[in-house]
């Protein structure tokens, strides 16, 4: 199993590498900017299903839209790149608006931000599958069978680390900028210098009158192109140093990129009077009518459904990351914090790929029937954001605030607005799914976080428990061995147990995080000082096989020969989900030792010391 795993993600990596994995700028653009660059191929879509019932009149209005939401992209970007200035840690939305607006408003921003981290990897692939379909229709046939498949891809590509992910996303990314910008290029010359070569499309008759409703809805459709631009505000950390800079620079990249090519395929698009045939999208009909049905279009199209695909690496950037956030904070369980193998928040990345291959199986694949779920809360994540600058700016003036704050105040508005726009005209087609979904995500991170702090005061230690533990000392020769995971009531407990048995008890902490081996020492001083503790060195963050290694190292010093006991405290959660809320170290490490008990010819004695906690 684990040469397999090898296989597939790579040997672990120790701690210490961490540093080493952070992006370079161009690492990181590959990394981060998929699904911003790719939202162009389902943003130009729902424009044109939007406003194709108008006819040519509706299609007219196509290239105005395009124009607003690019002022409204211009504007977001210069937010999250404020945001990126004054909160370097990471996080983006959700920390910008639970600092400044409260905690209500940044858990909203932080499900709002889950929710369309989810939709948009679903989209994106689905997407990529319409776009190759539309080159070989044979494979409308297996839309959800194929999504699935670069789902998995994916999903590996991830769990092998974010400098690989880097790596391997760059082809992609770069591949389908030098192909849709050079044939944007070539379509304008073409259009512009040698117009008679391209032969007009006839006027389509509408079967609806042009309406402000249909205009809207068009606009909401199109708001879909600035999906993902917030992803590096929230991945700072991933940056190499300088981050702010770095991370900075790129944002600036990826919006200009945005910026053109959105209006240039739309403004192309309308100019060209572009309408598709069949099931095949607006874009392909694009890159058909300015190529032509030879291996140019075919690298066009091939391009457009990579970068489609690796979008929703977007989505696996940010999502593990803002649930570890999330976790530290005592809103999502602690499982989410533990970095895998590969230095990667892996348990993030299941939950994404889980979910989007429910999305997807859901809704068959069709990435028009997911679009409208996603917009509104993307949206409101950004409406948030923005307002919570408002609010830093006003606390923490600083150079220029004023304009600063102006930008911030005015972006919140016209997001604000298209919040409601998109709710609203898209209420019925789905966004009503994430509206209902949103707040109940906000719900459920308060029932977590309740029962953290419930947990953490039952488990409270009251003063110095030293004397408590070391009264019950006997001098029986047997050794105990008691692995703890922190400073609490549970501990004190079982090291009280411990103490009855004999007075050689060592107490042994598996050093998952370095970062918090120096406050859990400090704690250890103050509340169980004299009681002997071993801090393991576990530079691939494994609880099991350092410990079992301590084990065997303090059994081979031991000269009397007597294998040690150990004695586990175990906390035990008063109903069953909160099972999924701890990590249930004591179960493992005795899974563990049964296992090496009966096939190596262990006789180690084993002791559970539960300790139950009250709803």
């Amino acid at each position: 199993m684990h040469i397999l795993r090898n296989l597939l993600i790579g040997s672990p990596l120790p701690t210490g590498d961490t540093k080493e994995t952070r992006l370079s700028k161009v690492q990181a653009l590959a990394a981060f900017s998929p699904d911003a660059l790719s939202s162009i191929a389902y943003a130009n879509q729902e424009i044109f299903l939007a406003l194709v019932a108008a006819g040519s009149a509706g299609l007219s209005m196509s290239f105005p839209i395009g124009v607003a939401i690019t002022a409204l992209l211009v504007l977001v970007a210069l937010s999250y790149y404020q945001t990126i200035q004054a909160y370097p840690s990471g996080g983006g939305s959700y920390i910008v608006a639970r600092t400044n607006l409260g905690k209500t408003a940044g858990l909203t921003a932080a499900s709002a931000l889950l929710v369309g981290y989810t939709l948009t990897a679903a989209v994106s692939l689905t997407a990529g599958v319409a776009a190759i379909a539309s080159s070989f229709p044979i494979l409308w046939n297996y839309q959800t069978e194929l999504a699935l498949f670069f789902l998995g891809v994916i999903t590996l590509i991830n769990l092998r680390g974010a400098r690989e992910t880097g790596t391997l996303m760059g082809f992609p990314v770069y591949f389908f900028l030098a192909s849709f910008l050079g044939m944007l290029v070539f379509g304008f010359i073409t259009s512009f210098i040698t117009r008679s070569t391209l032969p007009g499309t006839a006027l389509l008759s509408p079967t609806r009158p042009l309406t402000a409703i249909i205009t809207l809805q068009a606009f909401a459709a199109g708001c879909t192109a600035l999906t993902g631009i917030e992803a590096i505000s929230n991945g700072v950390p991933a940056f190499k140093t300088p981050e702010v800079k770095n991370a900075g620079k790129t944002l600036l990249v990826m919006a200009l990129l945005m910026a053109i090519l959105f209006i240039g395929s739309i403004g192309l698009t309308q100019y060209l009077r572009i309408i598709p045939q069949g099931q095949e999208t607006i874009l392909s009909a694009l890159a058909r009518r300015i190529l032509g049905s030879n291996m140019l279009y075919v690298i066009v199209q091939v391009s457009s459904m990579l970068i489609l695909v690796v979008a929703a690496n977007t989505s696996y950037s940010g999502f593990p990351r803002l649930a570890a956030i999330l976790a530290r904070d005592q809103f999502l369980p602690n499982q989410f914090i533990q970095l895998g193998d590969r230095l990667v928040y892996s348990n993030g990345i299941f939950l994404l790929a889980s979910a989007t291959a429910l999305l997807i199986i859901l809704f068959g694949g069709d990435s028009h029937a997911l679009v409208p779920l996603f917009a509104v809360g993307v949206f409101l994540a950004f409406t948030l954001s923005q307002a919570g600058m408002v609010i830093h700016w006003q606390r923490a003036k600083g150079h220029h605030w004023p304009l600063k704050l102006a930008i911030n105040a005015f972006g919140a508005a016209a997001t604000g607005v298209a919040t409601l726009i998109i709710a609203i005209s898209r209420f019925t087609e789905g966004a009503w799914i994430s509206l209902l979904v949103i707040p109940l995500l906000v719900l459920g991170f308060l029932r977590i976080e309740d029962h953290y702090k419930t947990t953490a005061r039952q488990i409270a230690l009251k003063g110095n428990a030293k004397s408590a533990v070391r009264s019950a000392a006997t001098s029986s020769d047997m050794r105990v061995i008691v692995p703890v995971s922190g400073v609490h009531r549970g501990v004190a407990e079982a090291l009280q147990v411990a103490y009855l048995l004999t007075s050689r008890v060592k107490a042994a902490y598996v050093e998952i995080d370095p970062d918090q081996t120096e406050a859990l020492v400090r704690q250890w001083a103050k509340k169980l000082d004299g009681v002997p503790l071993e801090v393991i060195p576990s530079p691939y963050r494994s609880l099991i096989s350092p410990l079992l290694d301590f084990l065997d190292f303090e059994d081979a010093s031991n000269r009397d020969g007597q294998l040690a006991a150990v004695l586990l405290p175990d906390l035990v959660p008063a109903k069953w989900w909160h099972y999924l809320l701890h990590n249930n170290s004591a179960r493992l490490i005795k899974n563990a030792l049964l296992h090496r008990r009966r096939h190596q010819g262990y006789q180690r004695v084993i002791i559970d010391v539960p300790f139950h906690l009250s709803d």
